[in-house]
């Protein structure tokens, strides 16, 4: 538990500097879009996810690597900027929940909701517009969504506002047959 509350304020202060930064550079869209991109792809490659994650690689590989990464997607030079720093003071383990963090700081700015919504397969722009309409009418304000891919969860979707969450995925679905069937 100790671990995961230092990787959340290492990564609060980070997030929190990068959107200062973004908000001076009147950025702040740009490097939001950056940042979710950068987290689909990180949903998306168990290479880059390795490169983040793994201590073994060392601090100039793992910077040279997402730099790397960066420039073949074309971000906004305050992201690349950032995120070289971020490998060069051995603190990429902690980019997803920086990521978040800046999302949730914008979101709050905005007066926005975020919500995160998990499917087993990426989805469309038109469901995102959809989930984020229904949303909205159930939430009653403005919702940022957040979206992430896990095939674990063989369909349906896991949606997350807060402290809520409607889990109507397969996996679970199942899971709750085969606890019934158990019982019978």
């Amino acid at each position: 538990m100790a671990a995961s509350s230092g990787v959340n304020e290492i990564a609060g202060r980070y997030a929190t500097a990068l959107f200062d930064l973004a908000e001076d550079q009147k950025q702040l869209d740009a490097v939001a879009d950056d940042l979710r991109q950068l987290n689909s792809m990180l949903d998306d490659s168990e290479d880059l996810r390795s490169l983040v994650q793994s201590p073994v690689i060392s601090r100039d590989d793992q910077q040279k690597g997402l730099v790397a990464v960066l420039e073949k997607m074309d971000v906004q030079d305050l992201t690349k900027k950032f995120v070289g720093y971020v490998a060069a003071n051995r603190r990429a383990f902690a980019l997803r929940a920086m990521i978040k963090g800046y999302l949730a700081a914008l979101a709050e700015r905005r007066g926005e909701v975020t919500a995160e919504v998990t499917s087993a397969k990426p989805l469309t722009k038109t469901r995102l517009t959809a989930i984020e309409k229904a949303l909205k009418e159930a939430i009653g304000s403005k919702v940022a969504v957040t979206s992430h891919v896990n095939p674990d969860i063989i369909g349906g979707l896991i949606v997350k506002v807060g402290s809520r969450m409607v889990d109507s995925s397969v996996s679970t679905q199942l899971q709750k047959l085969k606890l019934a069937m158990k019982g019978a």
